[in-house]
């Protein structure tokens, strides 16, 4: 499935001997339907196969956005897009990211738990965009970023 995401469909070839190639080779032609074996036909679906399962995964609005895709390797491309963006989208993606991870503060009402599951999500946003802090520069964010109230703790 993974070479059908990446290159496209697997095309079923035959040697057609009738045309060779200089060196000797034999010339490949599709192969006909009615020619085609139980593992060929299995490889030909490999890429309806394979969007059934992308298609399975995806909510509505993302759905909708790749519906018009006709091949694999395009629903692909598409999320990617999507997902990740250019170069750009992804510097200002990481730019946000940095911005939200100095400005952390706790919030009156939020416990510590809380507190700690926000940062672990910007922290793994951060790894995710290929910045990734020491473990020392995140335990100093964290302890500068409480309430007063825990400063004596």
């Amino acid at each position: 499935m993974w070479y059908v995401i990446n290159d496209g469909p697997i095309k079923i070839l035959k040697a057609n001997n009738v045309i060779a190639i200089t060196d000797g080779a034999p010339y490949c032609i599709e192969k006909p339907r009615e020619e085609l074996t139980t593992e060929d036909k299995r490889n030909d679906n490999l890429d309806n196969v394979t969007k059934d399962i992308l298609y399975k995964t995806l909510d509505k609005i993302t759905f909708s956005k790749i519906k018009m895709c006709r091949k694999t390797k395009e629903i692909w491309e598409k999320l990617i897009q999507l997902c990740e963006g250019n170069d750009q989208t992804k510097e200002n993606k990481l730019s946000i990211a940095v911005q939200k991870f100095d400005n952390i503060k706790m919030k009156i009402v939020e416990s510590m738990n809380e507190y700690d599951e926000r940062v672990s999500r910007i922290i793994n946003e951060l790894n995710a965009l290929g910045k990734v802090y020491s473990n020392k520069e995140v335990a100093l964010k964290v302890v500068r970023g409480l309430l007063k109230e825990w400063h004596v703790k």
